[in-house]
């Protein structure tokens, strides 16, 4: 997967990644097109598992900037808010930005913290695409396995992977 990871990282977008991403869970690690062609494209779409992790940390980073304790009723909002808002994040680069106000906002922080951490959102955005990348592509190789459309030597052959 170190091709589509590049590229998402390089792009910060997981949409522009797809096609590669896609091409490489079907042929480096053996995902029938069957399921590929369903995980692939839902989880560019509603699977943002860097972006709701960087959502959690950046509103905790934020409250401590702010001198703010957040208790367990606040962490819990966080890990929730964060959650359904990378859900409806949008796979290109900076759309994390947008949502992170509205989790800041329900733990009661101001939206214009965001401007502690826009000036390495880029890297971050960078980063969390990696991560939403190889989540699909996990998730992919889970399903694909629990349907039996997992050709596991593909799969478990790493020589054949370089030739992709």
């Amino acid at each position: 997967m170190w091709p589509a990871a590049v590229f998402g990282f390089s792009t910060a977008s997981s949409a522009a990644t797809m096609p590669v991403t896609l091409r490489l869970v079907e042929k480096a690690l053996g995902v029938k097109n069957s399921v590929a062609s369903f995980t692939i494209p839902m989880g560019t779409t509603i699977n943002m598992d860097g972006t709701a992790i960087m959502q959690g940390v950046a509103t905790v980073f934020i409250a401590n900037a702010y001198g703010i304790d957040l208790g367990l009723t606040e962490y819990l909002t966080v890990i929730l808010t964060a959650t359904m808002a990378s859900v409806g994040t949008a796979a290109v680069p900076g759309a994390g930005m947008i949502t992170l106000a509205m989790v800041l906002l329900q733990v009661g922080l101001p939206a214009e913290a965001i401007g502690l951490i826009i000036g390495v959102d880029r890297l971050l955005d960078m980063m969390r695409t990696a991560v939403n990348i190889m989540g699909d592509a996990t998730v992919s190789c889970v399903i694909a396995q629990s349907e039996g459309k997992l050709e596991r030597e593909v799969f478990s052959n790493p020589e054949e992977r370089g030739q992709v």
